[in-house]
C-alpha cells in the first residue's frame, strides 16, 4: 500500500494508506454511518462527485454480492475507511 493524504479545505490533513488505484481526486467529503449495505453505498448515484468516509469499523466483513450492485460501478470520487 502506498501512502495517501486527505487534505480538507480548512487546512486539516489526514495521513493514511491507499488500497485502490492510484489517483488524485477532489470532491465534497461526506460520511456514511450504516452498519450494513456498504456495497449499495458504493454504487448509489446520490454520492456522485463525493468522497465518502465509512464510519463502521467492520466494512467488508460480509463480502459482496453481484445482486446488490446497481449501477455496475462506483459513482463516487473516493472512499475512506479504516482497514485492519
Amino acid at each position: 500500500m502506498e501512502s495517501a493524504i486527505l487534505a480538507l479545505e480548512d487546512g486539516t490533513v489526514f495521513e493514511g494508506r491507499s488500497f485502490g488505484a492510484p489517483a488524485e481526486r477532489s470532491g465534497e467529503v461526506v460520511f456514511n454511518t450504516a452498519l450494513t449495505g456498504y456495497q449499495e453505498v458504493f454504487t448509489d448515484p446520490s454520492y456522485s462527485g463525493q468522497i465518502v468516509i465509512l464510519t463502521n469499523p467492520q466494512i467488508g466483513n460480509y463480502g459482496t454480492s453481484s445482486e446488490d450492485t446497481s449501477p455496475p460501478s462506483p459513482t463516487s470520487k473516493g472512499w475512506c475507511a479504516r482497514i485492519f
